[in-house]
């Protein structure tokens, strides 16, 4: 059988719901079709469509097949484009996976525009903030915020996520506010749980290193999550600027202790070093780091000229 154009038509199948609509789609009988699906379900052993006489539903199994197949009739394309010298025009689907407050708050105001230039890529985006699998979850490109460690994964720098620590003006007024680091140990202090420092900050000055234990009544795997408490008066955070900068213009927000600098992350697009870096992502990457600069837009008003070229000292 032609296995390739089975996947195909597999697809057609799974996306319409139905044999007769994918077969009007793709010019072909009905029965044609259901011999296509009936010859891969075969060469696989296993079921991939449930069948009633109303409608049609894919199985657990199929599923996860027409994910990859998706996966691998996109590579196809790519590779065909690379002979036939047509990879510069970039088109497909672009599987993206973006940290989730990050996404929302800087990925996605962006999309409209990168559709403007590049219509023929269709953006599928996934937003969560745990470690993803480039290779075995099937993305073409992932936005990483982070201290990579050496991999078989290719990474180019975007920009700085630089942090602060702020509270709300309400919260200083009850509680105070902290004049060293170690005052920290007795504020309500808000905590992202995927930090591997969730119980502690590291702060920096002329002096040196210094690791704060904190606590408080938040531990949450989710930035703006900490944001809005901030804002709302539970306590004390330490949060990327990225999210923090229009709470901190709008005063919703307030910096404390600058003169102690937090850490900064580098914010990365990865991507596999063993796939072609097919146009739709490379097309995308050159627009991101032409969207984005060093110091990046969300930084601007909060740190003096110097703070914005290397951190807050």
């Amino acid at each position: 059988m032609d296995l390739l154009n089975g996947m195909r038509i597999f697809i057609h199948v799974v996306e319409a719901n139905s044999f007769t609509a994918a077969s009007n789609r793709l010019g072909l009988s009905r029965a044609a079709v259901s011999k296509h699906i009936v010859q891969l379900e075969t060469h696989l052993g296993g079921r991939l469509l449930n069948r009633t006489t109303r409608r049609v539903s894919v199985t657990e199994a199929g599923q996860a097949y027409f994910e990859r197949c998706k996966q691998i009739l996109e590579d196809v394309a790519d590779a065909e484009c690379v002979v036939s010298g047509l990879s510069k025009e970039p088109r497909g689907t672009l599987r993206l996976n973006v940290p989730m407050t990050f996404g929302t708050t800087q990925i996605a105001p962006l999309l409209q525009r990168f559709n403007a230039a590049y219509p023929n890529v269709e953006i599928e985006l996934s937003l969560n903030d745990r470690l993803i699998d480039v290779v075995d979850e099937g993305y073409d490109l992932v936005i990483r915020i982070a201290e990579l460690q050496d991999s078989n994964l290719i990474a180019r720098r975007l920009a700085t996520s630089r942090h602060v620590i702020c509270a709300s003006p309400a919260y200083l007024e009850r509680h105070g506010r902290p004049a060293t680091p170690a005052a920290l140990a007795t504020h309500a202090c808000l905590r992202y749980s995927y930090s591997q420092h969730s119980s502690e900050w590291l702060l920096h000055s002329a002096d040196g290193e210094q690791r704060v234990r904190i606590s408080g009544p938040l531990l949450t795997n989710n930035g703006g999550a900490i944001c809005t408490a901030a804002e709302n008066g539970l306590g004390i955070t330490m949060l990327p600027t990225f999210i923090a900068g229009q709470a901190l213009r709008k005063g919703k927000l307030e910096r404390v202790l600058t003169d102690y600098g937090c850490p900064q992350l580098g914010i990365y697009a990865v991507y596999p070093s063993n796939r072609h870096l097919s146009a739709k992502v490379r097309s995308f990457i050159d627009f991101l780091v032409t969207e984005f600069s060093d110091p990046p837009r969300w930084d601007k008003a909060l740190f003096t000229a110097a703070e914005a070229a290397t951190g807050p000292a």
